[in-house]
């Protein structure tokens, strides 16, 4: 499970990064907290870091199921899959937010894969 952990911290530095770079684009683009809007540059990262927080809500305690009941080293690299995932989203969105397609789409099949199988595999646990 220690795998899982290490993912997990990894994903938790990701928003984390993330998070950062809204600030760094706060000072840039003189948007001032507490407004949202303002400079396209702002407001795309913005919604990167708003839009990766409500992944994490599903995310990461799909994860921790997904190696409890199935197999760790598959959620791991699950979770692996969403980082990279994230990347492409982002990258994608800062340029033009119409191509984030891709990057989103393979983060929301490792979630669904995660989240199904660790609910399919605690339903196996419990039936035997």
């Amino acid at each position: 499970m220690e795998i899982v952990v290490i993912v997990s911290a990894l994903i938790l530095i990701e928003y984390w990064v993330i998070s950062v770079l809204v600030e760094v684009a706060r000072g840039k683009t003189g948007v001032k907290a507490p407004a949202m809007q303002g400079a396209p540059e702002f407001e795309r990262i913005s919604r990167v870091q708003q839009n990766t927080l409500e992944q994490l809500i599903v995310l990461l305690p799909a994860m921790w199921l997904f190696a409890f009941y199935v197999h760790a080293m598959t959620a791991a690299g699950l979770g692996v899959l969403f980082i990279i995932a994230r990347i492409i989203y982002c990258r994608a969105y800062l340029q033009e937010p119409s191509g984030r397609g891709p990057g989103f789409a393979i983060g929301q099949i490792a979630q669904a894969t995660l989240l199904l199988g660790g609910l399919i595999g605690a339903i196996l646990a419990l039936l035997r």
